[in-house]
């Protein structure tokens, strides 16, 4: 079996998808709730869903579990609750990364590009550059934390995993996103924005040298981040933090001139106010150092931005089921 924390969300639903289509036993953890989260399970039901309230008992019966793949956390970054985010975020993964040391178990979490916060000290991964980082918000720091974590516990010479690769996600948009609220992708937003009549809508700039719509993110597609983590599967001697993007950063005004194209419309931009709340937290540039992932042999090429949307568009916001 292979446990997938997490495994009802984004990311965690896709991977799970390809799980199953390869035949591995899947157990989910997660919370349904009660807003269609569901149905990211709904074409192909875990062989065990797991509450995270119940994951600790569930572990301490000794499963025969073969890989841990840890994407749970409270993703939000306007999360202000410290107490839960540590909780859910570092303290969870640090039990788990003890247990999968106890059992042997390979073990992959997800870190994020939050870590690096506004991008002064780039956007180079490994353990040896995590002390000029700084996060710019709860859940970034979070992150941050157990990375830190991960460091101190190898430099003690510390149980750890067999295997152990941390991925700092950066902008990931895809199928099955659909319950995350404000955290949904910007590429699902603005298709929102043009099916509701109007032209897509960017906020403004608040750095200066950078121009409205030219803040650049490294937008990846999530059917890229499904195959590196299947890659990870296939290749147990690989270990490390990783960044996992595309290498490539592309401005807002790029990615909103994609979905009109994708969605048949003219290319049309409305500049709007940042929301105070995001204002000081805003990430206007990020960019995978990709030099790591390609060290350890990794291969796969990355969707191109057009490419990805395109495919989002029209294989499932524009279907009557728009789930993987």
């Amino acid at each position: 079996m292979i446990l997938v924390t997490g495994g009802a969300g984004f990311i965690g639903s896709n991977l799970h998808a390809a799980l199953v289509a390869r035949g591995h036993e899947t157990v989910v953890v997660d919370r349904l709730r009660a807003n269609n989260k569901w149905r990211n399970l709904g074409h192909h039901p875990p062989a065990h869903l797991i509450n995270p309230d119940a994951l600790d008992d569930f572990l301490a019966t000794h499963p025969p579990i073969e890989m841990v793949f840890h994407l749970g956390a409270i993703s939000s970054t306007t999360a202000t609750d410290g107490d839960l985010v540590w909780q859910s975020n570092v303290a969870l993964s640090l039990r788990l990364w003890e247990w999968c040391a106890r059992r042997a178990v390979p073990f992959v979490y997800a870190s994020s590009a939050a870590t690096y916060g506004a991008g002064t000290a780039g956007f180079t991964d490994g353990l040896d550059s995590l002390d000029a980082l700084q996060p710019m918000n709860l859940y970034g720091w979070s992150k941050h934390a157990f990375d830190l974590q991960v460091r101190r516990l190898l430099a003690q010479g510390a149980p750890r995993p067999p295997q152990w690769a941390g991925l700092k996600f950066f902008n990931v948009y895809g199928p099955n996103e659909y319950h995350k609220g404000h955290m949904i992708s910007v590429v699902k937003v603005k298709h929102d924005d043009i099916l509701a009549g109007h032209p897509p809508r960017l906020f403004r700039s608040d750095q200066p040298g950078t121009p409205d719509g030219g803040q650049r993110r490294d937008f990846i597609w999530v059917g890229d981040i499904v195959d590196v983590m299947l890659w990870l599967r296939d290749n147990p001697a690989v270990n490390g933090l990783f960044n996992l993007g595309t290498g490539q950063a592309r401005t807002y005004l790029d990615l909103a001139h994609a979905v009109c194209a994708a969605a048949g419309v003219p290319e049309q931009v409305e500049f709007i106010d940042m929301p105070t709340a995001l204002r000081g937290q805003y990430q206007s540039y990020t960019e995978a150092d990709m030099t790591a992932l390609r060290t350890a042999g990794y291969a796969g090429q990355f969707t191109p931005l057009e490419t990805g949307i395109a495919r989002y568009v029209r294989d499932y916001l524009r279907t009557a089921d728009p789930y993987r």
